[in-house]
């Protein structure tokens, strides 16, 4: 009798303590696949965003580094849940057979309580009252039928108990060997989409290193086509001066007073500002213009009276005016499409046509690339010497 309450307790105590249920531990862990999955599908959708804007090739790769750090943080997700399954597979094998060794132990001990009530047979009330020596003996042996008889209903409980901690655990069991599979299979999955994203880094990072050197070999080309329209200028304010100490300087059709005040040459909106802006993979190209978009073909009118200094090609500017104002100053219009309207050394007036817009093979697409300059060549922001727009 002592023998089996202590084998009924120790079978108790073994599962009593029970860890997180498998169902539960399952949403969990999908629960951080998903957090994950979210976190990469956010990067994803801005990689989509960049690739319908201007964008640099710089921020693309970053991008897809940071879809790698992700992938890489679910594969190792995985990892740990498939290390985790494996685990519980294990687990749960030895649980299984631990029950099923307790439910034969305890058949085996309740058979033999059923061939010795046979053996025994059935007991009457009337023997236990006329085969008790006084009334205590007769407590004792009732109290002794009732701690059997309640024995063997405890032990039956359990084996109900086992019966149907075997059903689970067996069921466990093949939950965890079906979501070890799909975890396996996910792995294989998010193991080839890295070795994609890593070969789409690779042409990423290629493009990135041409796309710097079109950058750097665009910057070198501006930095000629500046060299050479300054020199221009250089040339035409030494013959002013030239002129002006001989006492024969012309009237300035540009003067400080046309601040604000001066028509557009073209309509449209700017596509880049005066000064020094962001350029692909973190260079810096420096305007000495604007940039004012416009459909391919509309009038570029001159903003003031003057002398056309240049009407031809220059550089990545392509088609391009240079009109001599006077008093030092000038007005330059870059990617005309061929030809232009005027020629060199023709007097043109306010207002007057002088080319069309081009520059449709440009980054920006068709626009005009549009600079002021004062005394000295100094670039000025066209910006101010523009009429406001409302």
């Amino acid at each position: 009798m002592t023998v089996l309450c202590y084998a009924v307790c120790l079978t108790s105590s073994a599962f009593a303590q029970r860890p997180q249920p498998f169902d539960q531990q399952l949403r969990d862990n999908q629960q951080r696949l998903e957090s994950i999955r979210r976190e990469r599908a956010d990067v994803e959708q801005e990689l989509e965003r960049l690739r319908t804007q201007v964008h640099s090739l710089s921020d693309e790769l970053a991008n897809i580094e940071r879809q790698k750090e992700t992938t890489n943080r679910i594969v190792n997700e995985l990892d740990r849940q498939i290390y985790t399954l494996s685990d519980q597979i294990d687990q749960t094998t030895v649980d299984l057979l631990l029950a099923q060794n307790a439910l034969a132990e305890k058949r085996a001990v309740l058979e033999r309580r059923l061939v010795d009530i046979t053996k025994r047979g059935a007991l009457y009330g009337y023997q236990v009252l006329l085969a008790a020596e006084s009334f205590g003996d007769l407590l004792s042996r009732y109290k002794y039928l009732y701690l059997v008889s309640r024995q063997d209903r405890l032990l039956a409980n359990d084996m109900s108990k086992l019966q149907r901690r075997i059903g689970r655990e067996r069921q466990t069991l093949v939950d965890a060997r079906d979501a070890l599979g799909r975890r396996k299979n996910e792995r294989t999955e998010e193991l080839d989409r890295y070795l994609s994203l890593e070969r789409e880094r690779q042409t990423s990072l290629r493009e990135t290193r041409r796309s710097a050197r079109e950058a750097l070999q665009r910057l070198s080309e501006l930095e000629r086509d500046e060299k050479s329209l300054n020199d221009r200028i250089v040339v035409l304010e030494r013959a002013r001066r030239e002129a002006e100490a001989r006492g024969a300087a012309t009237a300035a059709a540009i003067t400080t007073a046309d601040l604000g005040q001066l028509d557009w040459p073209v309509q449209g909106r700017i596509v880049y500002q005066f000064g020094t802006a962001a350029g692909p993979n973190n260079t810096r190209i420096p305007w000495h213009g604007i940039g004012i978009a416009a459909p391919a073909g509309t009038p570029v009118r001159a903003i003031a009276g003057g002398t056309v200094s240049l009407a031809g090609p220059l550089g990545t500017y392509l088609t391009s005016v240079l009109i001599d104002h006077g008093g030092g100053y000038y007005s330059f219009y870059g990617y005309l499409s061929d030809p232009a309207a005027v020629t060199h050394g023709e007097r043109v007036v306010k207002g007057q046509v002088i080319g069309r817009v081009g520059g449709g093979s440009s980054d920006q697409g068709p626009h005009l690339h549009f600079e002021i300059r004062g005394q000295g060549g100094i670039a000025l922001d066209p910006v101010n010497w523009l009429k406001t727009r409302r």
